[in-house]
């Protein structure tokens, strides 16, 4: 059956960027929630943001180590139906927000990834990601493909992230196969500035080489 690598921008900070990601075909685009990051952006600004997007697009909030209480309190204001967890977010608590939103729940692939541990997640999308002993997404490192083929078999929908760009995410996608691929740091200038020209090559070069294994399948 044919499919289609769907396309996650994340680390969005301004309209104009949005915008663009929109233009050139995204699927989903990420704002940060996490004051940690030098990409975090409040709430009310995403709102803004958010509302002069057309309706199609997927607005993701990402939370790291958030209380569930909180994050929905901040999805709401911000005006996203899409909730991304970092850190230690349980089970328990991702199938309550379940109900009310799409969950993305994020694995990064260090010594302790098994990937039968995402099969606690039924109920949530499962974004791979690389591992970094401070940051939580956003690193430009490039997490263990190898786990993250075998974390397909545990959950409906896989993400991959963690050092992706245009010259190796056709490769990642070969190997891999995933639902949908994430970048944040590959196609920016410094962090939270998009690079234009290599968020348009990141998109073609996603969409050609799922045209070509679409093309496989005939």
């Amino acid at each position: 059956m044919p499919t289609r690598t769907q396309i996650k921008i994340c680390g969005v900070t301004n309209a104009n960027d949005a915008h663009v990601c929109v233009g050139l075909g995204a699927d989903m685009i990420g704002f940060n929630f996490y004051p940690a990051s030098p990409r975090y952006l409040e709430p009310k600004v995403v709102r803004r943001i958010v509302d002069g997007l057309p309706a199609r697009t997927r607005a993701v909030g990402i939370f790291v180590d958030a209380d569930p209480a909180e994050i929905r309190e901040l999805a709401k204001i911000a005006g996203v139906q899409r909730v991304q967890l970092h850190g230690h977010a349980t089970p328990k608590s991702c199938t309550k927000l379940a109900r009310e939103f799409r969950v993305i729940r994020a694995f990064s692939t260090d010594a302790r990834f098994e990937p039968e541990h995402i099969a606690a997640f039924p109920f949530c999308h499962a974004l791979i990601d690389a591992y970094h002993p401070e940051l939580r997404g956003g690193t430009g490192q490039r997490c263990d493909w190898s786990a993250a083929r075998a974390a397909m078999r545990y959950t409906r929908f896989l993400i991959l992230s963690g050092g992706l760009h245009a010259q190796n995410v056709d490769r990642a996608i070969v190997e891999v196969t995933p639902h949908a691929v994430d970048v944040c740091s590959g196609v920016e200038s410094s962090p939270g500035v998009k690079d234009h020209r290599a968020l348009k090559k990141f998109i073609s070069t996603v969409r050609a080489v799922s045209s070509m294994a679409n093309a496989f399948l005939f």
